[in-house]
Parts: structure tokens; C-alpha cells; sequence
């Protein structure tokens, strides 16, 4: 059990919460109506949704690459039959909520398009043949179900709609694909030893580094922007507190460049600090500015 709750990635589980507060945040802001049964099973939802999306990665792992240190191959062929298990009950749990959100017409089409999109993104991230964690585009897709799906999701299932100020994720978006990059530095060396293919080895630190500056970089100017998409620069002011710890986060992976000796755990609390405090300051603009 402690295994399975690891590989579920609860710090995953605690991003896609927050995002998920962030477009409930939105609804409330614009005058929605709160729906505490659609808040609570689409809460669950997604939280099935991305414990899914971890499980499964590990359970299509190949057969060469440890899942647990130290594990024999009795103990690594449990735990993915247990992780599949996990997996499936998961996956039909949401399709039970599925059903009870539209028994109860609160599945309008944007949302069930969403959940869809949810899962595509979960099985494609995952399963055989796509698996785009082992084909340098997991990073991606977690960035876009955490900050992007996610909080479409929460917003729709409140107000029944899509809306102009979901626009709000894509920064966001930047900021989680920045976070998940910097996450593949202290694996190199593992994913290098297992032929793992990543953002980062696909395209070498050489590339890599520039492109995490330019995410984080739009990111903010994104936000700087938002008056242009109709957002008030009040609303997203409080994301400005995380740029300096952005700017920190640029300069700890430029000093990897420059071969400087680096704290990973830093550089990665960092990457986290950034996002999903961003994450957080956007959710409390706008739910208290209503």
C-alpha cells in the first residue's frame, strides 16, 4: 500500500487539487453559482484521473527498469498487477461519476468533452503504443491535464460553459511544463542508464535550458498581458509574488549550464514554489476579489 501510494504521486494529486480550486475560484468570481455535488465529484474525478495517469506508467514500465529499489521480480510483478488493479477501479469510478453528473444534469457537453479529453491525455501518457512518457512529450501532457484540463474541468462543471478567462491557464501551462522540466535534471542520469527518452534527453541541456528560460519568461508576460484578453491586471497581480523565485529558478538551471555544482532539492522545491504557489496566489485573487 505504502508503494501504490507513493507511485501515485501525491504531490501530483495536491497540484491537481489546486488547479482544479483555481477554476471553481474563476466560476465564483464571475457570479456562478456554487455546485457542491459537481465540486466534490469533479474533485474526485480528477484525483482518480491523475492517480490513474501515474499508476498506469508505472504498471507499462519496461521490465528492465526497477519500479522499487531492491525489488525482486515477485515483488515487481505485484506491485504492477496491484497498480493495475488500483488503476482500473479508478478509471470506472469515474466513469460512475460521469454517469451521476449527467443523471443529475450537471454534464453539459464542455464538461464531458473535458473528462474526455482527460482521459485521452491519461491513456496516451501511459499505454502502449502512444506512451508519450518514454517519447519526450510526458512532460507536456502533465503540464497540460495539471494546469490546463484540470481547471477547465472545475470551471465548467460550476458554470456549464467555457470562458475567456480559462485563457488564465495557459501561463500556467508555461509554468508547469517549466517545473516538470527542471524535474527531469536529477533523473539524467537514470534516464540516460535506461534509455528513457525525455524532454531533456530528446533534446540535450543545450536546447533544453534556453526553451525552460523562454516558458517562464512568456509565462509572466502572458500575465502581463492579460488586460488584452479581457482580465483585469488586478486579478493576476498576486502571480507577479512568484517571479522572483522564478528568476531564482532561472538562475540555478543557467549555473547547470555553466557546470557550477547545484542542490537539486533547491533547484526542484524551487520549480514547485513556482508553480504551484502561482497556482495558489491566482485561486485566492479570484475568489476573494468576487
Amino acid at each position: 500500500m505504502k508503494n501504490l501510494l507513493r507511485l501515485s504521486r501525491p504531490l501530483h494529486l495536491l497540484l491537481a487539487a489546486l488547479t482544479y480550486f483555481l477554476g471553481t475560484s474563476i466560476a465564483n468570481y464571475l457570479g456562478k453559482q456554487f455546485r457542491s455535488d459537481s465540486f466534490w465529484l469533479g474533485l474526485a474525478a480528477v484525483l482518480l484521473a491523475q492517480a490513474s495517469m501515474n499508476l498506469l506508467a508505472e504498471v507499462f514500465r519496461p521490465i528492465n527498469e526497477p519500479i522499487v529499489e531492491g525489488e525482486t521480480l515477485k515483488d515487481r510483478l505485484a506491485l504492477r498487477n496491484n497498480a493495475l488493479y488500483v488503476s482500473i477501479a479508478a478509471l470506472t469510478a469515474n466513469a460512475v461519476i460521469a454517469f451521476l453528473l449527467y443523471n443529475n444534469d450537471h454534464l453539459p457537453v464542455p464538461a464531458f468533452t473535458f473528462l474526455l479529453l482527460s482521459l485521452l491525455l491519461v491513456l496516451a501518457y501511459s499505454i502502449p503504443p502512444l506512451r508519450f512518457i518514454n517519447r519526450g512529450f510526458g512532460e507536456f501532457i502533465l503540464a497540460a491535464q495539471l494546469a490546463y484540463v484540470v481547471p477547465s474541468i472545475g470551471y465548467i462543471l460550476q458554470s456549464g460553459e467555457t470562458h475567456r478567462f480559462l485563457l488564465i491557464t495557459i501561463p500556467l501551462t508555461f509554468l508547469a511544463f517549466a517545473y516538470f522540466i527542471v524535474m527531469d535534471f536529477p533523473a539524467f542520469a537514470s534516464d540516460t542508464k535506461y534509455s528513457r527518452s525525455t524532454f531533456l534527453t530528446g533534446l540535450g541541456w543545450e536546447r533544453v535550458v534556453p526553451l525552460h528560460h523562454l516558458f517562464i519568461l512568456l509565462a509572466y508576460l502572458f500575465f502581463l498581458a492579460a488586460p488584452v484578453f479581457g482580465l483585469r491586471l488586478s486579478l493576476v497581480l498576486p502571480a507577479f509574488l512568484t517571479l522572483p523565485f522564478a528568476l531564482f529558478q532561472i538562475y540555478q538551471l543557467r549555473n547547470i549550464a555553466l557546470g557550477a555544482p547545484t542542490n537539486w532539492r533547491l533547484l526542484t522545491v524551487t520549480a514547485l514554489t513556482v508553480f504551484g504557489l502561482t497556482a495558489y496566489f491566482l485561486s485566492v485573487s479570484f475568489f476573494w476579489l468576487h
